[in-house]
């Protein structure tokens, strides 16, 4: 059993719906509460035990790799201030030297090709692949949780949620086998099934450990929807040869890549947040209490 140690981050996107605030600010370094969304993301990672990030950015995102260094000037003012808790979260953060690669995906092709972007990065070993869109919040990260099936079961392992029977066409969807230990093993991967022909209403949500043979079927891998080159694609010939297994994640999920789910996410993590939580809510009843819904202003009109 080999030790999943790398996780890779695809972070090339545009962003579009974000603009124009990604019209100088990476999607990723949009923050939810006080912290960047790709934040949440890697803090998942580290507490599942990754001890290499591997980014996969592209053009103007080297305030990313910026963010993952050390702001000496900033350390330094902190210091002369005295202010040792700031600066206790900044090493907290900090990814000791080394940790993390940086590669860039030279061309939008689509989420197959920025994991093979990294092949030689990750080398020839088991890696973990997070979407830094989704952020999910538990008390046990979901990636931690799906570690602890892949030193059960080895192969593949893919986060899986479920989605209303009615939707599976807006979704990669598994098929439900056997149970095995805190997962089950997924007999089969339809992308976006009509309702009446999908094997169940679990879908794939943003969390993977691949094993390294993805690579060489992503690099003769044809382009599918969208015109780019599909994970998903690539993963149901790699389960022609291996097997897959499914953890299904029973916290939260927020889909920081729309406004909606961000906007979400923010006030979801403020609400978990003990300092700030009862302000907030206080503020959220306020809101509510007072902002005059869309539909009767429209009305009165």
């Amino acid at each position: 059993m080999r030790k999943i140690r790398k996780a890779v981050f695809p972070v090339a996107g545009l962003g579009t719906r974000f603009l124009p605030a990604t019209k100088s600010i990476p999607k990723e370094m949009l923050t939810v509460v006080d912290r960047p969304v790709i934040q949440y993301v890697v803090d998942e990672a580290r507490q599942a035990g990754i001890e290499h990030l591997i980014f996969v950015t592209g053009r103007n995102k080297g305030v990313i790799e910026d963010y993952f260094d050390i702001q000496v000037e900033l350390v330094g003012t902190l210091t002369e201030r005295g202010k040792q808790a700031e600066l206790d979260l900044l090493d907290a953060l900090q990814p000791r030297p080394g940790t993390s690669s940086f590669t860039r995906q030279q061309a939008p092709l689509g989420l197959g090709h920025a994991v093979w972007c990294a092949r030689e990065l990750v080398g020839a070993e088991p890696f973990a692949l997070l979407l830094p869109d989704m952020i999910m919040q538990a008390e046990r990260g979901c990636l931690a949780r799906m570690v602890e099936l892949y030193e059960q079961t080895g192969g593949n392992v893919i986060s899986v949620e479920q989605c209303e029977p009615a939707e599976t066409n807006k979704y990669g969807i598994v098929g439900r086998g056997e149970d095995i230990g805190t997962g089950f093993r997924v007999d089969g991967m339809v992308e976006k099934p009509a309702p009446a022909e999908a094997p169940s209403n679990f879908y794939i949500s943003g969390r993977y450990i691949l094993q390294p043979e993805i690579f060489d079927i992503l690099a003769t891998q044809e382009k599918g929807a969208g015109n780019e080159i599909q994970l998903t694609d690539g993963m149901l010939k790699l389960a022609q040869q291996q097997e897959f297994f499914g953890y299904h994640f029973t916290g939260r999920t927020f889909d920081c890549g729309s406004k909606e789910g961000f906007i979400e996410a923010n006030v979801a993590f403020a609400l978990w947040r003990q300092d700030i939580r009862d302000k907030v809510m206080g503020n959220l009843q306020n809101l509510l209490d007072t902002v005059e819904p869309a539909g009767r202003r429209k009305a009165a009109e």
